[in-house]
């Protein structure tokens, strides 16, 4: 079995990593480092960690005026709160300005499970990636996790990295990480499944229950929301002619939407998504949530088996 771990906690890890090297990044958090892990990087660097409590708005505008001063600012609250409450000072303070901020939210997505629908952040890839600027990546693991933080700390700009609550099963043979490029996960030509976060575990049990039964999934990890891989998008469309889409997140504005925008101005193929439809969350177990919402491995094999004839 795959190693599984919290993504926050590799994020921790990964600010301790930057803070020793750099001695410009700074941490804000507003009020949950213990649940965000950034206290990992206040222990190490007390002078250089500001929580902010209960005022996520203020904290947004404080990293604009760090960022102002030559600071590289991480900053960490929940999915929810980082992208709806604060979405005017991200905007205007930020990106906006195209400030050197990062911000990283966990508990992003359905699996935050019995915190119920006001901490479950299903709209925050959309609220997002229509900002001018904005970068966006949502990692696939553990190691992944690191891999975007780095990439976060050397490219300049603003970023939005979105980190769930549970623990993920580490992703094999996945290869090197490139912001921006996508990961090729398994050859096919019957069809191809986009995936990010979470949902990138679900989709690879998919692909080996479809090769049972004959098909062949050409399987894509689509860390980098934006800027988007073009270039493998296209090649899908082209080659296998359907796409199933498959997040841990509304169907509208986020990684469908955005394979969408790809294909339809360049190569109109059919495009499906697994994700969450016209719904808000709901209080109840991970498991159980990803169930109710049609969310899991089966789902993805339902969908593709459904489409795969009239592609």
């Amino acid at each position: 079995m795959a190693e599984q771990f919290y993504q926050r906690d590799i994020y921790g890890q990964a600010l301790v990593k930057l803070g020793a090297l750099n001695k410009n990044v700074v941490v804000l958090d507003a009020d949950l480092s213990s649940s965000t892990r950034t206290n990992l990087f206040a222990k190490q660097f007390p002078d250089r960690f500001f929580n902010f409590g209960v005022a996520e708005q203020n904290m947004m505008a404080t990293a604009a005026g760090l960022a102002s001063c030559g600071k590289m600012v991480f900053l960490s609250t929940f999915a929810v709160f980082a992208s709806g409450r604060a979405w005017d000072q991200v905007r205007v303070s930020l990106s906006y300005n195209n400030f050197n901020v990062k911000i990283v939210a966990t508990h992003a997505g359905i699996t935050v499970g019995p915190d119920g629908a006001s901490h479950q952040a299903l709209e925050d890839i959309a609220l997002m990636r229509v900002l001018p600027n904005m970068n966006i990546i949502v990692p696939g693991d553990g190691p992944q996790t690191e891999d975007a933080i780095m990439a976060a700390a050397n490219n300049p700009g603003p970023f939005y990295v979105r980190l769930g609550r549970s623990k993920v099963p580490t992703i094999e043979n996945k290869g090197v990480f490139k912001f921006g490029q996508a990961q090729l996960l398994s050859e096919g030509n019957d069809v191809s499944i986009v995936a990010c976060g979470m949902m990138v575990v679900q989709a690879i049990e998919a692909v080996k229950s479809l090769a049972a039964k004959g098909i062949k999934a050409r399987l894509i990890n689509l860390h980098t929301i934006r800027p988007i891989d073009r270039e493998i998008i296209l090649k899908a469309a082209r080659e296998t002619k359907l796409i199933i889409a498959c997040e841990e997140h509304s169907i509208f504005g986020g990684l469908a939407s955005s394979i969408d925008e790809v294909v339809a101005e360049n190569f109109p193929v059919k495009v499906m998504r697994v994700g969450v439809r016209n719904r808000f969350g709901q209080s109840g177990d991970p498991e159980e949530l990803l169930k109710e919402y049609n969310l899991t491995s089966l789902d993805i094999e339902k969908v593709v088996l459904a489409n795969i004839s009239k592609k």
